[in-house]
């Protein structure tokens, strides 16, 4: 077996060669997967920020339906309040208390027994003369 012979220069060129690609596969390898990464956080991030989208829509949506269910709640407690101030004011000329009518019926029955006796004594001294 013949010895192989390498002159030092193509011996240093070659482990140059080896080393830059090396590093230059080890950078490759750096750079797709913090690219890979990169990508994926962005979507991650425009997953997220759809999704927040989505809620503040919503949200809005939500909130719209109650601001309106609140207009309409206080238009109904508005036509409740007109209502129970016109049964305010129609009520004194409508009801009559207890008192008053017993007061009332008193009254009237005081006037028919008075006429009642009035007609007795006519009938009393119909009867005389």
């Amino acid at each position: 077996m013949t010895p192989v012979q390498i002159d030092l220069w193509a011996l240093i060129t070659f482990l140059v060669f080896l080393a830059v690609t090396v590093v230059g596969g080890i950078v490759g390898a750096a750079r797709y997967t913090l690219t890979q990464s990169e990508r994926r956080q962005d979507e991650r991030h425009e997953a997220g920020e759809k999704a927040r989208m989505e809620r503040a829509r919503h949200w809005d949506a939500r909130f719209t339906a109650l601001e309106a269910a609140a207009k309409a709640d206080a238009g109904q407690w508005q036509r409740v309040e007109r209502e129970l101030l016109s049964l305010k004011a129609d009520l004194p000329v409508l009801y009559v208390r207890r008192e008053d009518y017993v007061r009332n019926q008193t009254i009237i029955e005081a006037k028919l027994d008075a006429v009642a006796l009035k007609l007795e004594n006519i009938q009393l001294k119909g009867i005389k003369s």
